[in-house]
């Protein structure tokens, strides 16, 4: 029996992989904190998007996989810039306009548009901390205006004031000339109008920890920079931020990526060791566009999960996450069906294939059974030629194929017969669009019609497909043009299930009416 450490160790499973590099960290004893730190930041300057779900649950399987191998205690840190001047209103929330005069203000200083929360940082992050308490995550959280104002950040500030000069030689290497002229570390907020302010400063003063600047009026201020009065520049925030926390991990999006060794750098400087990094590939769209915040394409996690459970969107998460994914509604049903697909692999898996299996990672080895007797691919494809407005038309057909089933004791069926309902309704119905079969077509469909009148055995989902090959086989080089034509004529769509399943579970009664009608004409109309 192979050891379970051991097999952890070789594994090949990407978690693993980023956790034994934090492992290689501490190889001489462990972190003097006393735990090792995982962090992921947020910038919530829009609603709280998908992306930043997908940082979280990345990282706890990651860290997951680190107490695996490991029995140093481990902490997982929620950190919102909600300290960042607001440069633009979003145009996906409610009264845009009354954010306008509040622009350059920390996001927890602009009103609430939504008229809910102390402000729209307030309110992004109950946002964020409500949608992460429905997947149970284990986390603290750090907002920035509280970890600047409460002077746990003030000794960081105070050391980059005495390293003031080295920390801009970092900076302004990255910067164009024009931009160098002006650039500071750091940004005071204005003591009167309390916007943050992107000026020159005039004086440093390390020993008594002010800086000094003038606004635009001419006005010139010294203020100090520890308390909340001034705030650090994103990308020195960013590594002075690690050195504070003593972050030991930490995944962003490859847009941060060229940013890396400033980061580290900056890090470095500080006094502190960089922590492990791991790039992911951004979201896209179902256009290929980059997925924003502000602009709200693409889906939130709400909409996600309107649609499915939560752990098809965990498992979608793991998925490659080095590798750009489109992130939009027709990838929900795939999800679904593979995440379920691996579930029922689980059980008769060896110790390697099971750490290799992203079931095991959404669900830290306490792995469920599946209990999907029928995919979720094929309760769409149910629910569209049975125009089904109500899961009680599913259960009716769902009990006809699977008596042993029903919803007190197949709850995650009974839960997708309740997406698939929803699903079908806003998104299947509306882009229906049947065809009259071509003549090949009736001819296959009028054999495959034959077969099915004439049928007299059980309802066996394979011999139903086997027989549905038998009509196309001839007439059609390649088959799937057969398939295509099913879909296009039967089921207004260009693609769907295997067909003899489908028949399988909706009767071959109601499918020789399907048939007949599609035949006729009648979908078509």
């Amino acid at each position: 029996m192979p050891d379970p450490l051991d097999t952890a160790l070789n594994s090949k499973a990407w978690p693993f992989e980023e956790a034994r590099r934090i492992l290689k960290r501490y190889e001489k004893g462990p972190p003097a904190k006393g735990h090792v730190l995982f962090e992921t930041g947020y910038g919530p300057s829009g609603l709280p998007h998908i992306g930043t779900f997908a940082e979280v649950a990345r990282t706890t399987m990651v860290r997951r996989a680190f107490e695996t191998i490991s029995d140093i205690p481990t902490r997982l840190v929620c950190f919102s810039d909600d300290m960042d001047g607001m440069r633009k209103a979003p145009d996906n929330v409610p009264n845009p306009d009354m954010l306008h005069d509040h622009l350059q203000r920390p996001l927890t200083a602009v009103p609430d548009p939504f008229g809910r929360f102390e402000s729209f940082g307030h309110h992004n992050n109950a946002m964020l901390r409500r949608f992460l308490d429905t997947f149970g995550f284990d986390y603290d959280f750090i907002s920035a205006t509280e970890f600047y104002a409460s002077g746990r950040f003030d000794d960081t500030l105070l050391r980059a004031a005495e390293r003031y000069d080295d920390l801009m030689a970092v900076m302004l290497k990255s910067l164009r000339e024009e931009r160098r002229q002006t650039y500071s570390i750091f940004l005071p907020i204005h003591p009167e109008t309390g916007r943050v302010l992107y000026v020159p400063l005039k004086h440093v003063d390390a020993r008594n920890g002010t800086i000094s600047f003038d606004d635009d009026r001419g006005r010139e201020w010294t203020v100090p920079i520890t308390g909340g009065q001034v705030k650090l520049q994103w990308k020195p925030d960013f590594g002075a931020r690690w050195a504070a926390l003593g972050v030991d991990f930490e995944m962003y999006g490859k847009d941060h990526s060229t940013n890396t060794p400033i980061y580290d750098r900056i890090c470095e400087i500080l006094g502190a060791r960089p922590p492990e990094h791991f790039t992911y590939e951004l979201f896209l769209d179902d256009k290929g566009e980059k997925i924003s915040k502000s602009r709200g394409n693409g889906l939130s996690v709400d909409e996600w999960l309107t649609y499915a459970a939560t752990e098809s969107l965990s498992y979608f998460m793991y998925q490659k996450p080095k590798t750009a994914k489109r992130l939009y509604f027709g990838v929900i049903p795939r999800a679904v069906d593979e995440y379920h697909q691996h579930l029922r692999a689980y059980p008769g898996q060896d110790m390697a294939q099971r750490l290799a299996n992203p079931v095991h990672h959404i669900h830290n080895g306490d792995v469920p059974q599946s209990k999907m007797v029928v995919p979720f691919s094929m309760l769409l494809n149910l629910a569209s030629v049975s125009a089904a407005d109500d899961t009680d038309r599913l259960w009716g057909f769902i009990r006809r194929y699977a008596p042993e089933a029903s919803a007190d004791t197949h709850p995650d069926l009974d839960a997708a017969v309740g997406f698939a309902v929803r699903y079908y309704n806003d998104f299947v119905k509306p882009a229906k669009a049947y065809r009259l079969p071509t003549e090949v077509e009736r001819e296959a469909m009028e054999s495959l019609l034959a077969v099915l009148r004439a049928w007299d055995g059980p309802p066996d989902a394979e011999a139903l497909q086997s027989a549905v090959f038998a009509a196309g086989r001839d007439r059609f080089d390649p088959l799937r043009d057969w398939f295509r034509a099913l879909y296009e004529v039967l089921l207004g769509a260009s693609q769907g299930p295997r067909f003899g399943g489908l028949i399988a579970l909706y009767g071959i009664g109601e499918s020789i009416k399907l048939i007949e009608d599609g035949l006729a004409g009648k979908l078509a109309e």
